[in-house]
């Protein structure tokens, strides 16, 4: 799981970054405070961390752009302690609230719980810019109308739900696949992307998976 600190303070984030790692995850220290979201697209985020009091804009605007954007859930972790704080960070999307000075324990339970609360494998279906994946049934919806996945198709399309709007890689799915002992080539990854495109258009879905000229697909 990698989780972005959006922190101005270096001293405290190098500590949160420590502390996370140290607990086994991977953390993205973002220090370029004019192009937050910029710099936070060129990673696959789980969770984001961030500070209220920051340099241009509060983090309350911030949390409020990214949510437009994404279902990346947002922790606040900041020094303002009052109820109306708490009260504005929940109206901007954010999933939860902690006032420095933070004590570790109850900080990486929060973290867990929001991550556990996001977590894909805690749901029965997904859904995505109006289409669901049912996760059990292996099945594509859209608009009352469904189809079938073979094994394949579902890992592939279950990859590009969880990386929704990012730009993916052929290498990147392939390496995906390879560690879920899902043995792909580059044809026949190919071949399963044009059958759900293929299966897409049956059931009234068109445009799916955007290729993206020598980069490689988007949802």
């Amino acid at each position: 799981m990698t989780i972005a600190i959006i922190e101005d303070e270096e001293v405290i984030r190098e500590e949160l970054s420590k502390l996370l790692e140290t607990n086994g995850y991977q953390t993205i220290k973002i220090t370029d405070f004019e192009k937050i979201e910029e710099s936070l697209s060129l990673y696959s985020i789980n969770l984001i961390l961030l500070d209220i009091n920051l340099p241009y804009e509060s983090g309350f605007a911030i949390c409020k752009r990214i949510k437009k954007k994404s279902n990346i859930p947002i922790l606040f972790v900041t020094s303002r302690n009052t109820q109306k704080d708490e009260l504005i960070s929940i109206q901007s999307g954010g999933i939860d609230f902690i006032t420095k000075p933070y004590h570790k324990s109850i900080l990486l339970e929060k973290i867990k719980r929001a991550l556990q609360m996001i977590d894909p494998k805690n749901y029965k279906e997904i859904t995505k810019k109006g289409y669901t994946l049912d996760l059990h049934l292996s099945i594509l919806k859209y608009k009352g109308r469904e189809i079938e996945l073979t094994r394949n198709e579902f890992r592939i399309l279950y990859y590009f739900f969880l990386e929704e709007n990012r730009i993916i890689t052929k290498e990147e799915l392939l390496e995906y696949l390879w560690n879920d002992k899902c043995y792909l080539d580059e044809n026949i990854l190919m071949v399963n992307i044009n059958r759900l495109r293929k299966k897409a258009e049956e059931i009234g879905i068109t445009n799916f998976i955007e290729t993206i000229r020598g980069q490689g697909y988007r949802l």
